[in-house]
């Protein structure tokens, strides 16, 4: 924030600049206060010298703040009005953010971030923005999508799972962040357990997180909504929708707020200013009672955004009234985004699932070795095409030259052709009769076989299906395993093995030492009909 040093004339000007990085757009106005000046922003007091403050605001709220600024300029000097010169400048939240935390020059005295999610990220380790003004609009998370795709609204992982939900990248916009944020902050009344979040999550986190681009334009997820026999639903602001409406009225798409609530963008506005911060702290509570005045309020409603109290919108617009979630604390936002960071890295892994003798023995109708083959092939539809993977089996001296291993199929991105390879192999499996489970031999040979085709951009790992422990008597020893593998293990370049334990014989500590020997995870189940539910927490792990 500075002062200007001589009567400057009012200017409107409009840049625009394309910002590579994120595609946003930043359009720079600036509305100023100079008596008598074209005569609509000087007031009848004196503002030789207003104060400057540049705003960056998030860009669906631009006109109403310009609309304010140039409002605020034109009392400048009356009644004890401060004398303000606004320059306003439009971008995305998520590079604000970014802008602020890395102390970059383009750091403004205000910001109007469309949700206040991001004010922990912009901490740059010197000065914390400050909220000086907690909202000037709000406007709800919504679903939004054709009615068919509605048959279950009652919670937000539901209504995920009975559709296709086509999330904006959560790690660059609030309506995608708030959306985990909304599954994660309904639990305390759904009750839903971490298997059954990640049910829904890790596949959606794999899918999205294989595309090229994430999605980001609002407006053409909605276009393909929109269109006939389409399974998508969009996390999206009730504003976006309403303002779609208005321009498409032959539009079939609707809005809903799952039963659980929901959360909601609050626009406040933050003082980033690393000097004058009284001074600017001011100018942003001077805008924001701007903002309640009658005009102001009837643009921002124009507009399609709800007031400070989230009172809906007039005329019958929008989705009426909502139920607030809890709001989500800063600690909340870091795990879920980074949670969300990690779930949609892709994949690199090799499946080794054990054929010993004891896969034989039947758990109801089914043998060990059916189930795991069953939630083997449920699993691999976790994956997308981008994803690698790979078969091996295990038993004592299956493999060449006596190996207790054996490649079935290469790992290799998951065409049409690679899954079939898998799932094919995968049905003529049998347990080898009076095979033993060479355990630690083919745990270290996954491990060498994954570092030799290492993938640097994705999660590389192992995972390793079994009924029981090491019989292998020619094998290593379980502490001479493990020191193999500590010795094999690279912090730059991890392989992971995820151990996957079923049935009775099972030996938890085994597993749970040759997996952390890796930097891995093991899980057991005594019922291996729960394997399915197994291989999902597993996967998070990642």
């Amino acid at each position: 924030m500075t002062r200007s040093n001589n009567r400057r004339p009012v200017y409107i000007t409009a840049l625009g600049l394309l910002v590579l990085s994120l595609g946003a757009v930043f359009v720079v106005r600036s509305f100023g206060s100079e008596s008598g000046a074209d005569g609509f922003l000087g007031g009848s007091g004196s503002c030789d010298d207003p104060t400057q403050v540049s705003l960056s605001t998030t860009p669906e709220l631009q006109s109403s703040l310009e609309a304010a600024a140039k409002s605020l300029a034109s009392k400048g000097g009356d009644d004890g009005t401060p004398c303000l010169q606004f320059t306003i400048s439009a971008a995305t939240s998520a590079k604000v953010a970014q802008d602020v935390a890395s102390g970059s020059d383009n750091r403004p005295d205000l910001w109007v971030p469309d949700s206040s999610l991001w004010v922990a990220q912009a901490d740059d380790g010197q000065t914390v923005p400050t909220i000086a003004v907690p909202s000037v609009a709000t406007s709800p998370l919504v679903l939004v999508g054709r009615n068919s795709n509605f048959a279950d609204t009652s919670s937000w992982l539901r209504s995920f799972a009975g559709a296709e939900p086509a999330l904006l990248d959560p790690l660059s916009t609030s309506p995608g962040a708030l959306a985990l944020l909304a599954v994660q902050a309904e639990r305390t009344k759904t009750s839903a357990s971490d298997t059954q979040v990640a049910g829904v999550i890790v596949p959606l986190a794999q899918r999205l997180g294989s595309m090229a681009k994430p999605y980001t334009d609002t407006a053409a997820l909605f276009g393909r909504a929109n269109q006939e026999g389409s399974t998508l639903v969009v996390p999206a602001s009730e504003q976006s929708f309403v303002k779609y409406q208005e321009d498409h009225p032959e539009s079939e798409l609707k809005a809903v707020v799952p039963a659980t609530g929901t959360l909601v963008l609050d626009y406040p506005i933050v003082v980033t200013s690393k000097s004058d911060a009284e001074a600017v702290t001011e100018a942003a509570k001077a805008l924001g009672t701007e903002l309640i005045t009658d005009s102001a309020s009837q643009a921002r409603e124009d507009a399609g955004f709800r007031d400070r109290l989230i009172s809906p919108l007039s005329g019958g617009r929008g989705v009426g009234d909502i139920t607030q979630l809890t709001k989500p604390t800063s600690d909340a936002i870091d795990k879920t985004l980074l949670n969300w960071t990690r779930l949609s890295l892709s994949t690199h892994s090799l499946a080794v699932i054990d054929i010993s003798g004891s896969m034989a023995e039947k758990v109801g109708n089914k043998t060990r070795m059916q189930l795991t083959i069953e939630a083997a092939s449920g699993g691999l539809a976790l994956f997308p095409n981008s994803a690698s993977l790979g078969l091996w089996t295990f038993s004592t001296k299956i493999g060449p030259d006596g190996a207790d291993y054996k490649e079935l199929v290469p790992i290799a991105p998951l065409s049409d052709r690679q899954r079939k390879k898998i799932v094919d192999n995968l049905r003529v499996q049998h347990a080898v009769p009076n095979g033993g489970t060479g355990l630690y031999d083919t745990a270290i040979a996954a491990v060498r076989a994954v570092r030799q085709q290492y993938d640097s951009s994705a999660v590389n790992s192992i995972l390793l299906f079994t009924d029981g422990q090491n019989d292998d008597p020619n094998g290593p020893t379980l502490d001479s395993a493990i020191k193999v593998l500590e010795g094999l293990r690279d912090p730059a370049r991890p392989v992971r093995i995820i151990a996957l334990g079923m049935g009775p014989d099972v030996n938890a500590d085994e597993l749970r030492r040759l997996a952390a020997a890796t930097g891995g995870q093991s899980y057991v189940t005594r019922n291996p009909t729960d394997l399915r539910e197994v291989f999902i927490d597993a996967l998070q792990s990642r």
